[in-house]
């Protein structure tokens, strides 16, 4: 079951102990506690399966696009997420300008203005280690914010961990599976969110997805597979310059993975999905909007943001 509280199970440093961390390569060095690694790794699920996700959509505050992007580049993707225990891939994925301007609703409950967030950061946790991550992100990110390791000139637009609801696959059995989603080359990747009419219809809302809108969507489209997530509540010791969850009784949020590039017939693939969802009665798109995935280690697409 998941725990109320996400953290608080670090130290002081958020080591996990008082103390100075020890130097690296030294075995079990007081501060560490090296040894207790064998001991979890021993226990508890370690599956392949992408349980958990944490999507975070985020805009950097104008005339910081430069060093935010190098920031997340050459420390956080690294120190913030794939260094933690049971995120086992992640990808970051960019909205230039003309991609922002093709997303929809104007009037979304998520972006406001809708073109807000130029990055997508995706990243797959282990099923069944949700309460495992939180403690050590909720403590890995006070540490880094203490050290001064934290840009903060952004706005988190739309953050939150979630659990995997369901996944439809274009071509059955053949092809990539979802966990494999995040490591091969995609082209693009359309991020949508979808509330509800109210909590007692999001199960209905899935199974409408899940058994007809995705097949039929997906049927001969240039997108392989969807996932969708449900979103969770952030622990309340969470940073205070991320903002709560909102519709966690009534939202999903889904990912559609592409093999080509999302300006591809654009209208034709993605034109009308909101009111596909508006006339079963079950629920509103809040927000479709397009990213092409980020080039590792490079500024490419960062002049092309505004």
């Amino acid at each position: 079951m998941r725990s109320e509280n996400g953290g608080g199970g670090a130290g002081a440093d958020g080591t996990g102990e008082p103390g100075e961390p020890g130097e690296p390569g030294e075995p079990d060095v007081p501060g560490t506690r090296a040894a207790d690694y064998a001991e979890l790794a021993s226990v508890g699920p370690y599956g392949v399966r992408p349980g958990h996700a944490l999507i975070t959509l985020v805009e950097p505050h104008p005339g910081h696009e430069y060093s935010y992007n190098r920031w997340y580049e050459d420390d956080h993707y690294i120190a913030g997420a794939m260094a933690m225990p049971w995120i086992y891939a992640g990808r970051r994925w960019v909205a230039p300008r003309d991609l922002q301007l093709l997303r929809y609703p104007a009037d979304s409950a998520v972006a406001s203005p809708v073109t807000a967030g130029c990055y997508l950061s995706t990243y797959w946790i282990t099923e069944g280690r949700y309460d495992e991550h939180m403690k050590w992100t909720v403590g890995i990110n006070r540490r880094l914010n203490r050290d001064g390791r934290v840009h903060h000139g952004r706005t988190h637009v739309f953050t939150a961990f979630h659990d995997h609801a369901a996944t439809v696959y274009r071509d059955g059995a053949a092809g990539p599976r979802d966990h494999h989603a995040l490591d091969h080359p995609y082209a693009g990747l359309v991020l949508e969110v979808v509330d509800a009419a109210g909590p007692e219809r999001r199960n209905a809302l899935l199974d409408w997805l899940r058994t007809r809108r995705l097949p039929e969507r997906l049927r001969g489209s240039a997108a392989a597979m969807v996932t969708v997530f449900r979103p969770t509540p952030l622990p309340g010791d969470r940073m205070t310059y991320v903002k709560q969850v909102e519709g966690v009784d009534t939202r999903l949020t889904l990912l559609w993975f592409l093999e080509e590039d999302p300006r591809e017939q654009w209208e034709e693939r993605f034109g009308g999905l909101g009111e596909a969802v508006a006339a079963t009665g079950l629920g509103r798109v809040e927000l479709v909007a397009p990213f092409v995935p980020t080039v590792p280690g490079t500024d490419r697409y960062v002049d092309l943001l505004r």
